[in-house]
């Protein structure tokens, strides 16, 4: 198991940096350029000059590539070309709602898509499976921001039941309210975009659950255990579903990947102050210090559920390692 846990965390300390290769080359081959963005037209050529060398923008981009190695091992992720601030803070700021949203709805989808795919998957042809299944499909493929503005525009603009967008009420968290008072607001501006975004990850579980648990029905061993005069619940429950749930932890971290680009246009639609409404400002007003550190910590995190599921693979297939 250590010499498997080596391999793995190679491999996951290699794309990591194969992505922030990538990412640094990709956003210095855009037609704009990053310099006119901190550049006034006013300024005199010799203040040009030296603000271009304190960016290092003045350097050839091999030169650039290693300085910017350089900075990253000392914690400097660079400065915002449009607040000016170091790109490390506002990170460190935006990251924790991010994280919020998408572990709980990481979670909630997991367990309930785990649950329902194997509920269905044992009443097969049943009405309940049928109905299941369309309303995966339907919520998999679903446009995810014309969903999210669709149940934005129901819950909170017609039924007034929760607010437009945000995270938190000034009101509330500026005054002198308690802490129950501050959870239960911070509570209500997530159940909206935490919904959208467990509903179309959830979907995806439940079917993986499902279409696992069905090849796994025909097994001997679990003939075996019908044949011993086991309980339906303790044979789906102990022997079935056990293994079924090998291939939904794959799923599990493969989804977070699909969730982290979905989560970016949740994020916006919601207007959540989270890292993915970050990385659409920066892209927009082409902010490349910023998108780019943003853009490499969401990967790190990407990187760091595979190689956990990675882990968690092995330890419960000894086939694996």
């Amino acid at each position: 198991m250590l010499g498997f846990l080596i391999r793995r965390l190679g491999g996951a300390i290699a794309t990591w940096f194969a992505v922030l290769t990538l990412l640094f080359f990709l956003f210095r081959l855009l037609p704009a350029d990053p310099a006119s963005l901190i550049l006034d037209p006013k300024m005199t050529p010799e203040a040009r000059d030296l603000l271009r060398r304190q960016f290092g923008l003045d350097r050839p981009l091999h030169l650039q590539y290693f300085l910017y190695l350089g900075n990253l091992l000392q914690g400097n992720f660079g400065v915002s070309f449009q607040t000016g601030r170091p790109v490390l803070e506002t990170i460190v700021e935006r990251l924790p709602p991010t994280l919020l949203l998408f572990t709980t709805a990481s979670v909630l989808s997991f367990v309930l898509g785990a649950w329902c795919g194997r509920i269905i998957a044992w009443r097969r042809g049943s009405l309940l499976e049928g109905a299941l299944v369309l309303v995966g499909l339907s919520l998999y493929t679903v446009f995810l921001p014309w969903f999210g503005m669709l149940i934005l525009w129901i819950f909170a603009f017609q039924l007034k039941l929760f607010p437009l967008g945000g995270m938190l009420s000034p009101e509330v968290w500026i005054g002198e309210a308690g802490v129950i008072s501050k959870a239960l607001d911070l509570l209500h501006h997530l159940v909206l975009p935490l919904a959208v975004l467990t509903a179309t990850m959830f979907a995806g579980s439940m079917l993986v659950m499902r279409a696992s648990l069905l090849e796994i029905l025909p097994e001997q061993y679990i003939m075996a255990a019908r044949a011993k005069g086991l309980p339906e619940r303790i044979v789906r429950d102990r022997h079935a579903a056990r293994n079924a749930l090998l291939p939904l932890i794959t799923s599990f971290a493969l989804s977070l990947a699909f969730s982290m680009g979905g989560g970016v246009l949740t994020e916006t639609v919601f207007s959540w102050p989270g890292l993915g409404s970050e990385i659409v400002k920066a892209v927009v007003s082409q902010d490349f210090p910023m998108a780019q550190a943003a853009f490499l910590f969401l990967a790190g995190v990407v990187i760091l559920a595979n190689l956990i599921a990675d882990l968690l693979y092995g330890y419960l297939d000894p086939r694996v390692r």
